[in-house]
């Protein structure tokens, strides 16, 4: 029997004009990465990049990865999967910092 007791999912349907003004972001996100890449900004060219290209995978991941209609525990997946990324990081550029860096 198919009787699920009011505990069925719920389904999302994004309208499609949603997928093209977040295509049209990327796009424009794109040029503004390749803008950026062609322009001098001293030490501020890798955040600026880094900042685009986040913001960049977040729509990716909340709208083509239909993150942003998920359930709670798919929410804490994707944050502790990053915030787990974030720690190994902090380990990998404590290590690359710390280094004793000799020319033989």
């Amino acid at each position: 029997m198919n009787d699920h007791h009011g505990h069925a999912p719920t389904h999302h349907v994004t309208p499609l004009p949603v997928y093209f003004a977040i295509f049209f972001a990327l796009m424009i996100l794109t040029g503004i990465t390749v803008w950026i890449s062609r322009v001098d900004l001293g030490v501020m060219n890798f955040p600026v990049a880094m900042a685009v290209a986040i913001v960049k995978a977040t729509l990716v991941i909340l709208f083509f990865m239909h993150l942003i209609h998920s359930t709670r525990l798919t929410w804490v997946v994707v944050l502790g999967s990053f915030l787990w990324l974030g720690v190994l990081f902090v380990l990998i550029f404590s290590d690359y910092l710390t280094r004793a860096w000799v020319m033989y």
